[in-house]
């Protein structure tokens, strides 16, 4: 068990946000889940993530025993842009199921790379060994995976300080006015629809995506989009709210949908920080042979 008391310069605070000052070994994103799954007390009490503290408050953490991951290994090809004894980076193709959960019990990113892998780190639980950062489904393109927990963390930090590059192209419906822009714009779950995000006039979380139009035709542009905040959906959701939206995405695209057979979005560039030598890493994922066969409907 670990035991804190809280001094006076981090009284007020919410409770997560000290914690996460305090053991910088977890991530705020897995301190919030320990504290709503029972392992953290204030004052003896179950507290919420949110809950202010005190100078002089007793912060109590009980460590969680390992889960032991229960995916089970399957050999599955993987295109690898890169690997060390710390980290993988891989082109993801569309189509493939990041990590097992209901209804994706195999065939998953995950099962294969526990075929490929001999170690994978635990923060993300049973079901998501290596997992720092998530493409959709019919996405294609760059994702970094962490065999250790040390990476694991480290990547995780530069999410969250927006310090990771993140580069993406998209084919969507129409012309953009503008051939640059920022879409500036809060994402939260939608109200109704709750397989759904969408902009939030309230309490959805901070959203910037920069874009520009790299070709455009009579009824389709090709989009480079470079995301500053790493929401569920955001280039989507943002590209929907522009009324471009990705063609072939049957959440948002509307009568677009039907375009093609998924949506037409592909994670180009990838850019971070080695977490143990300090190198500035650069990726670039080649686009698959739908995305090319459909850009070529643009005239260069």
């Amino acid at each position: 068990m670990i035991q804190l008391t809280v001094a006076r310069e981090r009284s007020g605070l919410r409770l997560d946000r000290f914690l996460a000052l305090e053991l910088t070994d977890f991530s705020r994103a897995r301190l919030q889940t320990l504290i709503r799954e029972g392992f953290v007390r204030l004052n003896g009490k179950a507290p919420r993530p949110r809950d202010p503290v005190r100078s002089g408050d007793i912060v109590e953490l009980t460590k969680p025993e390992l889960e032991k991951i229960e995916a089970q290994p399957e050999p599955i090809a993987l295109e690898i842009l890169f690997e060390d004894d710390d980290l993988l980076v891989l082109n993801k193709p569309a189509g493939v199921v990041m990590h097992p959960g209901a209804g994706h019990q195999a065939h998953t990113l995950v099962n294969a790379l526990l075929a490929h892998c001999k170690n994978l780190s635990g923060i993300g639980g049973r079901e998501r060994p290596g997992i720092v950062h998530r493409l959709d489904k019919e996405t294609s393109g760059c994702l970094v995976v962490a065999k250790n927990d040390a990476t694991h963390r480290d990547l995780s930090k530069q999410f969250a300080a927006r310090t990771m590059q993140k580069i993406y192209l998209a084919l969507v419906a129409g012309v953009p006015r503008k051939s640059t822009g920022v879409i500036d714009a809060a994402i939260a779950r939608h109200p109704v629809h709750r397989q759904r995000m969408s902009i939030a006039r309230r309490q959805g979380r901070a959203a910037k995506t920069e874009y520009r139009v790299l070709r455009s035709g009579a009824d389709m542009s090709l989009l480079e989009c470079t995301l500053h905040s790493g929401r569920t959906h955001q280039i989507r959701v943002h590209l929907h709210h522009l009324a471009h939206p990705v063609l072939g995405d049957k959440l948002y695209g509307g009568k677009h949908a039907g375009t093609f057979p998924r949506q037409m979005l592909h994670a180009w560039k990838l850019a971070f920080r080695h977490p143990r030598t300090g190198e500035v890493m650069t990726f670039e994922a080649p686009v698959p042979s739908d995305f090319a066969k459909a850009m070529r409907q643009i005239p260069d």
